[in-house]
């Protein structure tokens, strides 16, 4: 059975797609970028403030479904220039603590 997740505050899906789905035990979340819940808007400032916004996001959408950070399995994030890496994943250690 297909539970459908939804919280204002994530943005909401822009497409026709969910927010998240939850089947049995595991939460299957869309994307998430960097915008604003409240505005809709990308957020103002540079790649840490994108980033921290688009993990917030997927936080709170995990958290609407009854999750936590701990819990995830499988994150993906994209970078448009990879020279950022060593700095997405020092943000990243903000959000998740080892065992990775």
């Amino acid at each position: 059975m297909r539970n459908i997740i939804s919280t204002k505050a994530a943005p909401a899906a822009i497409g026709p797609y969910s927010q998240a789905v939850q089947v049995g035990n595991t939460l299957y979340l869309s994307g998430q970028i960097a915008l604003d819940p409240q505005t809709g808007q990308m957020v103002e400032g540079d790649f840490d403030a994108q980033v921290h916004r688009a993990i917030r996001n997927m936080k709170a959408v995990i958290e609407s479904g009854g999750g936590s950070l701990r819990q995830c399995v499988r994150l993906t994030l994209y970078l448009t220039d990879l020279a950022n890496f060593p700095r997405a994943n020092e943000i990243m250690q903000a959000y998740f603590q080892p065992p990775y």
